[in-house]
């Protein structure tokens, strides 16, 4: 198998886009290069990566599994670049690192593995707070930097923030919900479904804004602060759930499949920031950190 470079990343800009013209366009090259390559790769893995339908492409589950490694192998190359440019024995030290529960669990990881690649004598301690406190530590000075939900931030004064990933809404539903055939579904459709709530980084708080101004109340069923719950719920049959892409995932532990649709109403975006002080001088440790996360590619998965 001689699988190159080049179709491992026209392979994620297609996974990442949803389409073959979406990614033809995130690389800059035409659809039929980009084509040709993935039938190339298909070949040479023997494997059935994609399923083809009218509005794009939806990853297999052997497809899955490949992208998995694929955005660590760009990612390692990245770095591989990154250490070229910065000698990493002359970053040592620690570095407090403030994070929110849902960075924790869908983003923190491959970051700090590829910070750790690129600088291993820095020890980043990593401090899981609610988002309220760690604004306050990093305000007080306790912490330099953090990596945190930033669409709610309280003290944009006092605090510098850069979006590295924003993570649109849609809804989850099992296979055979009558909502499979829809393009997209409006809240006023949804309101009278069972609703299962993610109760963690202020997701509930969030979504009862839009659902008031929408003029509708949900009929929530069950709130839990387990993602894997709400996926294990909605792929029985137990409900519906409205989630960002960042947790979203096709299948549940027991090996359930998840579906997701786009919503007809406008919802606002989970954003994924990096978050400094204001003003204040950062050390070198920080503005590492930060430079890595500026690069690091975002954790997207383009479904359905």
């Amino acid at each position: 198998m001689n699988v190159t470079l080049r179709q491992i990343a026209y392979f994620t800009a297609v996974a990442e886009a949803g389409s073959v013209s979406g990614g033809a366009a995130a690389v800059g090259i035409s659809q039929s290069a980009i084509t040709d390559a993935l039938k190339a790769l298909e070949e040479q893995t023997g494997a059935r990566l994609f399923e083809r339908h009218a509005r794009g492409v939806i990853l297999t589950y052997p497809g899955h599994q490949f992208l998995r490694h694929a955005r660590t192998i760009l990612a390692a190359v990245a770095d591989a670049q990154n250490a070229l440019k910065t000698l990493p024995e002359a970053v040592q030290g620690t570095l407090p690192l403030g994070v929110t529960t849902m960075v924790s669990g869908y983003f923190l990881a491959d970051l700090l593995a590829r910070f750790r690649r690129v600088f291993p004598n820095v020890t980043v301690e990593v401090i899981e707070e609610e988002r309220t406190y760690i604004e306050h530590l990093m305000i007080n000075g306790e912490i330099a930097v953090a990596v945190m939900i930033v669409s709610t931030l309280d003290n944009r004064d006092a605090l510098e923030s850069e979006i590295l990933v924003r993570s649109e809404s849609r809804l989850w539903l099992p296979p055979d919900h009558r909502f499979m055939g829809r393009e997209a579904i409006p809240l006023a459709e949804i309101v009278d479904e069972p609703l299962i709530a993610l109760a963690v980084d202020e997701i509930v708080e969030a979504s009862d804004l839009f659902w008031r101004a929408a003029g509708l109340i949900p009929k929530r069923v069950l709130r839990t602060a387990s993602v894997e719950a709400v996926r294990s719920l909605v792929a029985t049959g137990a409900g519906v759930a409205i989630l960002p892409d960042m947790a979203y995932r096709p299948w549940s532990l027991e090996g359930d499949r998840i579906e997701a649709r786009p919503l007809a109403d406008p919802l606002p975006t989970l954003d994924v920031g990096v978050v400094w002080r204001r003003g204040s001088p950062l050390s070198t440790q920080a503005e590492t950190f930060i430079q890595v996360a500026r690069t690091h590619p975002a954790p997207r998965l383009r479904s359905l």
